[in-house]
């Protein structure tokens, strides 16, 4: 096995591992050699690997990627460079630069006041690990397992900071709270960030995560979430990337529901470079509800691959599982759903469907959605359809004196719309159809309030 990408970064952590943990605090601390000893133990995931075949992360990280390890702040505040014009909505809003979460402006203190004084805990990741490591240790790490994606175990390995939001039993946040990954520097560069959410008994929180890049460099963003959802909570957790083409983004997600809590995540791939999202679920408490939907839009030679995994590990839980790949020119999609049923988990209900549409005969959409049972007493169903726009509701629009270009733009935005309306925000929902139909018109779809970034 050829390991000569992974050598270089073998060597990197073993010249810096003392400083790393040095800056760092022990519950990150505790997981980093192992982390690093299963990456040297088999490397990179390849085109070679069962849940690989159609995306090589190894290829990604062969780029000489400039790593922040020393954890430097950059002189950009993001506080001036964006504003939010999703109108209607207020948000608790934070930045993560690259990698480091960003407290260097008032407004990201005064939002951890507010936070604090319903009781919440929210902020820089190292920072809360450093005040609260027992918090932090009962949760990092125990989700996120490393023996499949060894991205995760890179990522424990070497990610020092990042975002933590912890909501106590039956509190409400009284507005969302806002993450924007901000990629920017003067070169090549890789950003491996850890995110840790914490929704107690009763809680509900609303997170939208928005990832930008500037046009400059070439950028690799590993992020790894951790997510733990306890009784009768509710988490909604919506995602948006729209980035460059010159950015590889690998996010990670891994929840666990308790019981009758209620889960929906929407990840949405607006306009990117190469993606590769995987999402892991495991329902641990009878009665919990996860509704999973992500919608992608692919054209020139952009790769969006979402590979996702759902575990019913007990009776009586419910999934519903949408995904939705519009792909234009010589753009590639991949979908790899898997749901396991467990032995014993009886009355499960679990649907599965992945729709789409290749616009281009030089597009390529591979789809895998798969189902495992091992309980009788289910309701359960998965199906995929690859197919072209509807002619006849072409020659139908057409008829009635609608350009061609603008009844295909029009039936594309109709694909999309029942993803956008899994959104539960009204302001956001909104907004999103507007940027959907930007970016099938071949519009900018960045916020028009980001224009030091992502203009």
């Amino acid at each position: 096995m050829d390991m000569s990408v992974e050598q270089s970064y073998i060597d990197i952590y073993n010249q810096m591992a003392e400083k790393v943990k040095a800056q760092s605090s022990a519950p990150l601390n505790a997981l980093r050699d192992d982390a690093m000893k299963a990456f040297a133990e088999r490397g990179f995931p390849t085109k070679k690997w069962e849940d690989f075949q159609r995306t090589d992360l190894k290829e990604r990280y062969a780029t000489n990627y400039g790593i922040n390890l020393t954890q430097f702040n950059i002189d950009f505040n993001p506080y001036s460079a964006f504003k939010c014009d999703v109108q209607a909505i207020k948000s608790h809003l934070f930045f993560v630069v690259n990698d480091v979460f960003y407290c260097g402006d008032k407004r990201a203190t005064d939002e951890i006041e507010a936070l604090k004084k319903q009781g919440i805990i929210a902020g820089s990741l190292r920072q809360v690990a450093k005040q609260h490591p027992e918090l932090v240790a009962k949760y990092y790490g125990k989700a996120a397992k490393w023996d499949v994606d060894t991205t995760v175990a890179f990522n424990t390995a070497f990610a020092q900071d990042g975002f933590f939001i912890y909501v106590p039993k039956n509190v409400e946040i009284d507005c969302p709270i806002q993450i924007i990954n901000v990629m920017n520097g003067d070169l090549d560069m890789m950003a491996t960030s850890r995110n840790l959410v914490i929704v107690e008994e009763g809680a509900k929180l609303q997170l939208l995560v928005c990832g930008h890049a500037s046009k400059s460099f070439n950028y690799l963003c590993n992020r790894v979430t951790e997510a733990f959802i306890g009784n009768y909570a509710t988490l909604e957790m919506y995602k948006l990337e729209d980035t460059e083409e010159s950015v590889t983004n690998i996010g990670s997600l891994f929840i666990e529901q308790q019981a009758d809590s209620n889960v929906l995540v929407n990840e949405i791939t607006l306009k990117n470079g190469f993606t590769r999202n995987n999402i892991n679920v495991n329902l641990l408490g009878e009665h919990a509800e996860l509704n999973l939907c992500g919608m992608a839009i692919g054209d020139g030679k952009k790769h969006i691959d979402n590979h996702t995994f759902v575990n019913h590990a007990v009776s009586h839980c419910k999934t519903n599982e949408l995904y939705k790949y519009i792909l234009n020119e010589e753009s590639v999609g991949n979908f790899d759903g898997k749901i396991l049923v467990n032995k014993g988990s009886q009355k499960t209900e679990a649907y599965q469907s992945n729709r789409n549409i290749v616009v281009t005969p030089t597009a390529k959409m591979y789809t895998k959605p798969h189902l495992e049972i091992y309980a009788d007493d289910v309701k359960c169903s998965h199906g995929a359809t690859v197919g072209q726009l509807d002619k006849e509701a072409l020659f139908y629009m057409q008829s009635r004196g609608i350009p061609e270009a603008e009844a295909r733009m029009l039936l594309m935005v109709a694909f999309a719309n029942d993803v956008i309306e899994n959104i539960r925000i009204e302001a956001l929902r909104t907004r999103m159809h507007m940027l959907v139909e930007r970016r099938f018109r071949g519009e900018s779809s960045a916020c028009t309030s980001c224009s030091d970034l992502c203009k």
